[in-house]
């Protein structure tokens, strides 16, 4: 793979600005497994290598199942994610693929059943993010860690 230039060296203000939003997350209502969760899907939709690696670690070290993370690609097909977390994947799905239908009405109307204003916000907010990580990463090869 080629050699292609990193965002947070040639441009360490854009890159802080987005790790600022990553900091606002981390103090945020969700959970650990919710922002994993959001994170790993989006990251396997959107075919980022580096966000992957990163995620599944944290995951893991957050105490999440390995089957579950082997299995998160076809959640739809089993029994293993809560109702909480069935939706919140589905909106990560739905809002990470925006160009087919955006965040269905269903989706939408389940998920504010569930989750009170900030907390859908935020999951929102977790979703977003980890797009603009990811497109960050796959557009620049961004280098995998040990």
């Amino acid at each position: 793979m080629e050699t292609r230039i990193q965002i947070d060296q040639a441009e360490p203000k854009a890159y802080k600005a987005v790790l600022a939003l990553e900091k606002y997350l981390a103090k945020s209502q969700l959970t650990n497994t919710h922002k994993e969760l959001i994170k790993i899907r989006a990251s396997q939709l959107n075919r980022c290598a580096f966000c992957l690696d990163m995620h599944t670690k944290d995951a893991l070290n957050y105490g999440e199942t390995q089957q579950r993370i082997f299995l998160l690609d076809a959640w739809h097909e089993t029994n293993l994610f809560t109702e909480e977390e069935q939706v919140i994947l589905k909106m990560t799905e739905e809002i990470t693929l925006i160009h087919q239908q955006g965040l269905t009405a269903t989706t939408y109307q389940k998920a504010t059943s569930l989750f009170d204003e900030h907390y859908f916000s935020q999951i929102i907010m977790a979703i977003s993010v980890i797009n603009v990580w990811n497109r960050m990463s796959v557009s620049t090869h961004k280098p995998i860690g040990n």
